[in-house]
């Protein structure tokens, strides 16, 4: 598989491209590196290409806070410019502006 540059960075909020939520990347893929059982689990109608970045989101909609893994062509910038409320934020995060988040310098690598 040729892997290809992500287009969005760590500490970026984005949201889901068809699904009511959005969140914050902690970690990135250069492709899908997770198990056969979680990419069948993927609707085959809207099942993504592997060859492709996969992002760590803290996620959160509505209802709840989560962590979700999504491929690049079903993210978009968030254009709210707010921060994202998952309660994991603080502990990789250590702050938000201007719609960006930095990481605390004890995780970066």
């Amino acid at each position: 598989m040729h892997s290809r540059l992500a287009k969005f960075a760590i500490g970026q909020v984005v949201r889901h491209r068809i699904y009511p939520f959005r969140g914050v990347i902690f970690d990135v893929d250069p492709q899908f590196s997770n198990t056969d059982d979680y990419w069948f689990s993927i609707p085959e109608h809207i099942r993504p290409s592997k060859d492709q970045p996969f992002y760590h989101l803290l996620a959160e909609n509505d209802e709840s806070s989560y962590v979700a893994y999504v491929s690049e062509q079903n993210l978009v910038e968030d254009e709210t410019g707010e921060p994202v409320t998952h309660p994991q934020a603080q502990l990789i995060f250590e702050s938000f502006g201007s719609g960006q988040y930095k990481l605390r310098p004890r995780i970066s690598h």
